[in-house]
């Protein structure tokens, strides 16, 4: 049985929080995870003993965004390989955990590799291995969250003049995904930290209000001028000429630039179009799928359907009992709707696929 539970975390004001960390206990290792469902209202940890606790943990989306499920699976791997059970099996298991995050098939995926490496003659220095790997691709991951924001800092000041940016971001791309500060929201950070950031514009992302509950929450840890607003009033938002380019991050991106990402991100890059305003998607090279043709190839996750049809968390209805529903976790935005893709490596702009793919193979 899973040993998977929470416990209290105490607030400390500050933006940096460890959203996830590997933790040694006399019963042994445990990875320990920031619990997400709960934020804005409480900070607590989930302690997960097991692969079956992390695989809950998010499918629950008590851990989500890219690159933090890729760090996260390589943890597992690793935690199944200190705890002596299949690793192979428990690799597998995390992999499909959610199927369109491409960067969590990648990260299991990394802590296999260093696992098989080390051979099977020695567990116990398998699992360092694994360990190893895990603890690196987190490394990795914060040090290009860094470079993400330097270059797209760069770029939104190449495309728009005058300083003073009102960026609109979708869902939450902040220190809650990344082992650094994070891809769409560290770039928003970087303009704010260099005076350059008039207005951040947070969609709320329905139907689990990342937004509302996740990055208005960093924004404010961080001291961001923000704003709220209900998804459907972004239409309204760049009809008065409010925003000036579209920040939303990825959670795979196939080989011709057709980005997956949280869905209400295709409509944004609709209006983005008619209104002549940047739509930009930071995301790490580890999101990046060459395997992956074009938009109608990436899985879009279908979510269960009281993510709907009740309040968040499973609360009262919103909807008469019985009631079906449509909930894709994610939609698809197509290449030529992409204005640029900026990852650790830089950006490309205009988007084409021998340019990503060239990113791709640099990293």
């Amino acid at each position: 049985m899973a040993d998977h539970y929470a416990r209290q975390r105490a607030g400390d004001g500050r933006s940096g929080l460890p959203v996830l960390r590997w933790e040694e206990s006399a019963d042994g290792p445990l990875l320990v995870l920031l619990d997400q469902t709960r934020l804005p209202g409480e900070e607590a940890e989930a302690v997960c003993a097991d692969v079956p606790a992390v695989v809950a943990a998010i499918q629950s989306l008590a851990v989500r965004g890219a690159p933090l499920l890729g760090i996260t699976g390589a943890y597992g791997v690793a935690l199944a390989a200190y705890r002596g059970d299949d690793v192979e099996a428990a690799a597998s298991r995390l992999a499909q955990a959610r199927p369109t995050a491409v960067n969590l098939r990648y990260g299991t995926e990394l802590a296999l590799a260093a696992y098989r490496s080390a051979g099977a003659g020695d567990p116990g220095h398998a699992a360092r291995a694994a360990l190893a790997a895990a603890r690196e691709l987190h490394r990795q991951d914060a040090a290009g969250s860094a470079r993400m924001a330097d270059h797209g800092l760069v770029l939104l000041d190449e495309l728009l003049s005058g300083g003073g940016h009102r960026i609109l971001t979708h869902c939450n791309t902040g220190t809650l995904v990344s082992g650094g500060e994070g891809t769409a929201f560290a770039v928003a950070l970087a303009a704010h930290r260099a005076g350059r950031l008039r207005r951040l514009w947070v969609d709320e992302t329905r139907p689990l209000l990342q937004g509302a509950r996740l990055t208005a929450w960093e924004a404010a840890r961080s001291g961001m001028p923000y704003t709220l607003l209900t998804d459907n009033a972004a239409g309204s938002l760049f009809a008065a000429g409010e925003v000036d380019a579209v920040l939303i991050g990825a959670d795979r991106i196939a080989a011709n630039g057709a980005v997956a990402n949280k869905v209400g991100s295709y409509p944004l890059a609709v209006l983005a179009r008619y209104h002549h305003v940047p739509f930009i998607v930071v995301a790490p090279t580890t999101t990046i799928d060459p395997t992956t043709p074009d938009g109608p190839a990436i899985e879009v996750e279908q979510r269960a359907a009281d993510e709907v049809t009740r309040f968040p968390g499973g609360g009262r209805p919103l909807a008469p009992e019985g009631t079906t529903a449509y909930n894709p976790a994610f939609d698809v935005t197509p290449p030529e709707l992409v204005t640029a893709i900026v990852t650790e490596e830089g950006a490309v702009c205009p988007v084409t696929g021998d340019g990503l793919m060239e990113l791709w193979r640099r990293s």
